[in-house]
């Protein structure tokens, strides 16, 4: 069984707006580690559909890109990804499949398919998910910005505290952190 690890973008005051972080190669590589260390991506409907309006058409070369972003683009039109969603049920996205039916059943049987674990990129959908008790790891990259908007993470919050163990807290140039957590069970 892989673990399910929930890894955003996120501010000091807790947006996870993807605007508001810093986007440079060093918060990219982050990114890019943790894609490629995954067997599969999971994201609900609104991220899903960001993602599709713009990566396929750099995956392309329809877009102007730098060749490190170009290479990520069609990593990720490889990659295995998963859309949890109640309104939409056709993902054309290359490697898209849906989610239907009960979310605890359908993402745990995604991270027992999964050896190599999943990586969650949706803010809402892993407040629900946490709220199942289903992640397992938290790799969070810290900006050293304060926006002051939303959204937030958490911002439905959940029934209760989250108890976490830190695996490793690692600087970057940029000065944001890459944070990394492990869900403290027991």
């Amino acid at each position: 069984m892989g673990l399910l690890t929930f890894s955003i973008n996120v501010t000091l005051d807790g947006c996870v707006d993807h605007q508001e972080g810093i986007a440079d190669d060093e918060t990219h590589a982050f990114f890019t580690r943790l894609m490629d260390e995954s067997g599969a991506m999971l994201w609900g409907r609104v991220t899903y559909e960001m993602m599709e309006s713009y990566w396929p058409v750099v995956a392309r070369g329809d877009a102007e890109a730098p060749p490190v972003i170009r290479e990520w683009a069609v990593k990720l039109e490889a990659k295995t990804k998963y859309v949890v969603s109640r309104a939409r049920k056709n993902f054309p996205w290359a490697n898209s499949h849906h989610i239907a039916g009960d979310l605890r059943t359908g993402v745990q049987k995604l991270k027992d398919a999964t050896p190599n674990g999943v990586l969650l990129g949706s803010g809402k959908l892993a407040t629900e998910l946490d709220r199942l008790d289903l992640i397992d790891e938290y790799q969070f990259l810290v900006h050293p910005r304060i926006a002051g908007h939303g959204p937030t993470l958490y911002e439905s919050g959940l029934l209760s505290t989250r108890r976490l163990d830190l695996v490793s807290s690692t600087p970057l140039r940029n000065g944001a952190v890459a944070m990394h957590y492990r869900r403290a069970r027991g």
